[in-house]
């Protein structure tokens, strides 16, 4: 194989390996595991191998010669395609006790299908190639949600029209663009957003933060939670889509446009992310099941990585680009966590969860790991990449996003102290007194992605410095001088708001009867913010939920003037018109044969002149 074929390997093995994996019989699925890990394993020693080498390029014909296939490895792609390799690996691994029997096999296939094809999305060179794997990952996450429970197909029809919309969007974006630029290759000069531009920049905003999991078009996030396989929203929502979502949303601000901090393009992104970090996280701030609180912070961690690069700062840039791969690793972790409380337990209610943590003292250290460094605890990874984007954002002059951010500190915090406590260190529920800890193959990548938390705080230079490297092609930003002081007013601010979070939810903890899982309703009461609580519990806020219901409204207000209107013209028209003609006619009709013969007469009449007239 030549050197830029190599760029094929990424997509073809984990298809061809998902293929294969769904023809082995289920007798064999010792086999089947080990031969999808085995396919993650080369797959990441491919990416690692192409470290080594500059930028790659393959080409050659598509769909009969009429289009170009077009691929490119540069420093940034090679970077997520490394992380995409690795998170595959450690959620086949967790999947390989998680999960038995058909659904085991299904979700296996998915997954090495989706890791091919996400990794043909991100080496894509053209919109077209590009257009063609973002189509196709939405294919596989109807799948995914389907592998769930009953109701599961309620879900995943609600994630393919959701996101469905966000991939329209970003087609005619796309659409726009190669009208603007005349061609469907990726530009080698960004575009400046102005004129029809804007509506193209604002139509792939729409389709890679929608995609990524932000505010409107986020719900569907929540409802898999429960419905979907937890190992699925370790990987999906989790960290892949946040990775190719993100990675996506660098390039088109960057790369296919030209986005000027301080433009109304800059200061609309930084309002999408600050109101997704706010609103997201209000609301896992209050739920009392932990999955359902997860999904919330997925949707919320999302809203600092639009904030970072939507300032367009180097230092904001780059922190934006670190907490998407920090969030990839904390928010698998804990979504596995998750799944190995429910796996001994049966549930993630955190109602019926308590003491955990001296029955599974793994996965409860694990858990409080990733849970400090979500919350942006000193000195883990978020800490890092959380301060960098606050600086990006004072550094734009606008203050009011950097307060989101702090906002959004808070609360994380308070959520994730409620949720660890409940499960872990709350009074023991007797009903699960013989829980043990999970086996090796469940733990180990918690366990892995917890040491990843910790490595990334206090030697965040290593990931920073393959991201500066990365991004500094596509961005055109210098990332050598950029701040990196973190122990400075601004990160005493944070410090100060975790305080703060601490205090909140010793307050409602004792307040609620030193009752953990209700820790958090003396926010949830509050007079106004409870009436909002509400009306979100409701759906009332949920564009899918409404759209439903004003679908059928119209549909009945549709049916029913058809109904009206075809009742009015067979009923009351064509009868009153029957009965006033038969009037007429009667009231001509006097039985005088005079009378008779004038009609004819007249008739004969009429039928000449049109004759002859016509």
């Amino acid at each position: 194989m030549s050197n830029d074929s190599i760029l094929l390997l990424p997509i073809i093995l984990p298809v061809v390996s998902g293929i294969i994996c769904f023809c082995i019989p289920e007798r064999f699925f010792k086999l089947r595991n080990f031969l999808a890990l085995l396919s993650n394993f080369v797959l990441i020693l491919i990416i690692s191998g192409l470290w080594h080498s500059k930028t790659i390029y393959y080409v050659s014909d598509w769909f009969m010669s009429t289009a170009i296939f077009s691929l490119k490895a540069d420093g940034f792609s090679k970077f997520i395609l490394l992380w995409i390799s690795i998170f595959s690996f450690l959620i086949t691994l967790y999947a390989w006790s998680k999960m038995t029997g058909l659904k085991s096999r299904q979700f296996i296939t998915y997954l090495l299908i989706t890791c091919g094809f996400a990794c043909g999305a991100v080496l894509a060179n053209t919109l077209l190639v590009l257009l063609f794997f973002w189509e196709a990952l939405l294919v596989t996450l109807y799948l995914f949600i389907v592998l769930g429970g009953e109701n599961s197909y309620r879900t995943a029809l609600k994630a393919f029209v959701l996101v469905g919309f966000c991939d329209f969007c970003f087609i005619l974006g796309a659409a726009i663009y190669w009208k603007i630029t005349g061609s469907f290759d990726f530009p080698a000069k960004p575009v400046q957003i102005e004129g029809l531009a804007i509506l193209s920049f604002v139509m792939m905003i729409i389709g890679v933060t929608g995609k990524a999991g932000a505010l409107p078009f986020h719900t569907w996030i929540p409802d898999a939670a429960i419905d979907a396989p937890v190992s699925f929203m370790a990987f999906l929502p989790g960290a892949l889509e946040k990775l190719i979502g993100i990675y996506l949303l660098t390039r088109v601000c960057f790369q296919f446009f030209h986005l000027i901090p301080g433009s109304g393009s800059s200061i609309g992104l930084m309002t999408l992310g600050s109101l997704t970090i706010v609103i997201a996280v209000s609301m896992a701030l209050i739920q009392k099941d932990v999955k359902r609180l997860l999904s919330y912070h997925a949707i919320s961690q999302v809203g600092y990585m639009i904030v970072g690069i939507g300032t367009g700062i180097p230092a904001g840039i780059a922190g934006g680009i670190f907490h998407m791969l920090n969030n990839a690793i904390y928010k698998s972790a804990l979504f596995l966590g998750a799944g190995s409380v429910e796996h001994r337990t049966g549930t993630t209610d955190l109602k019926s969860l308590g003491g955990l943590y001296s029955q599974m003292p793994l996965t409860g250290l694990c858990f409080v790991i990733c849970a400090a460094a979500i919350s942006g605890v000193w000195p883990l990874n978020g800490f890092v990449s959380k301060e960098m984007i606050i600086h990006g954002s004072l550094e734009t002059g606008y203050k009011i996003f950097a307060i989101a951010c702090w906002i959004g500190a808070i609360l994380t915090f308070a959520s994730f102290l409620k949720a660890s406590h409940a499960m872990f260190f709350g009074e023991k529920n007797n009903k699960f007194s013989n829980v043990k800890e999970n086996n090796f193959s469940i733990v180990f990548p918690m366990g892995v992605l917890a040491l990843l938390c910790i490595g990334f705080g206090p030697f965040s230079r290593i990931p920073l410095n393959a991201i500066s490297n990365s991004v500094a092609v596509v961005s055109g930003h210098d990332f050598s001088t950029h701040a990196l002081n973190l122990f400075n007013p601004v990160s005493g601010v944070t410090i100060l708001c975790l305080i703060f979070a601490f205090l909140l939810h010793r307050y409602g903890y004792l307040k609620s009867g030193k009752k953990a899982y209700l820790a958090s309703e003396v926010v949830h009461r509050l007079p106004v913010i409870n009436t909002l609580y509400n009306l979100a519990e409701r759906k009332i806020f949920d564009i899918y939920e409404q759209g439903i219901r004003f679908i059928r409204v119209f549909s009945i207000a549709l049916y029913y003037g058809f109904d009206r209107t075809a009742d009015w013209l067979y009923e009351r028209l064509v009868v009153e018109s029957g009965v006033k003609a038969i009037n007429a006619l009667r009231s001509i009709h006097r039985g005088f044969v005079s009378g008779y013969v004038a009609w004819i007469f007249a008739g004969i009449i009429i039928i000449i002149i049109f004759t002859f007239a016509f």
